[in-house]
């Protein structure tokens, strides 16, 4: 639950951060430009909000690596909910009103997870899960998102090395094996998740676990 404070905090500094043309400027999501990334925490946000909300005494059915699946399509950035969410960056007319919007809600959702129960349950997306696991699944998506906003970006900090590490465990635990350590912890997880392509280095270092990449998160 700290490393979850932790990595929600750091990503919205970085937001925060955010200057003039560097919210035009492309993030790490295919078709999105940094501003349609900020749309999309503001969804991620309300998961939160709306996930505490939704608590149940049903068993859980995944667990922190669980919920994440291995395999899967990269984004083209042109299906109906990367038009959705473009369309609704764009909708607030200037970027001081979407960091607003951010800024509100996910304040809202660091103070809500805060006063969570992590042993509690909570339903989301039709699975049950504990609250620790439920915010150990965002450990990763801040992570991973936060490394999609200064993709391409300079002068803004990127996630720290205690969410790095935990997200690759978590891939690592997807994947069954531990990727190679002579791939630093954004390497890792860039490569993993189909981010960047691992180099001819990376690619030897990987061996047989090169055929099993892709992880799709975030």
């Amino acid at each position: 639950m700290d490393l979850f404070s932790h990595a929600w905090n750091s990503l919205q500094k970085a937001v925060g951060s955010l200057a003039g043309g560097q919210w035009v400027a492309p993030s790490g999501c295919t078709g999105w430009l940094v501003q349609d990334l900020v749309f999309h925490l503001v969804i991620d946000a309300q998961d939160i909000l709306i996930t505490l909300a939704t608590p149940t005494s049903a068993e859980p059915t995944r667990t922190a690596s669980g919920y994440w699946e291995l395999g899967g399509d990269l984004p083209t950035g042109i299906d109906e909910d990367s038009a959705f969410t473009r369309r609704a960056a764009a909708s607030y007319g200037t970027t001081a009103w979407l960091a607003h919007h951010f800024d509100d809600l996910a304040a809202a959702a660091g103070r809500a997870a805060a006063a969570a129960d992590p042993t509690s349950r909570v339903e989301t997306r039709d699975q049950v899960l504990t609250v620790e696991d439920y915010f150990a699944t965002y450990v990763v998506e801040a992570t991973l998102h936060h490394l999609d906003l200064i993709a391409h970006l300079s002068g803004v900090d990127g996630p720290d090395a205690a969410p790095l590490a935990m997200t690759r465990q978590i891939i690592e635990d997807v994947l069954g094996a531990p990727l190679p350590p002579s791939l630093a912890d954004q390497a890792a997880v860039l490569v993993a998740t189909g981010r960047r392509s691992p180099t001819e280095v990376e690619t030897a270092a990987l061996g047989p676990l090169a055929a099993k990449l892709l992880v799709v998160l975030g």
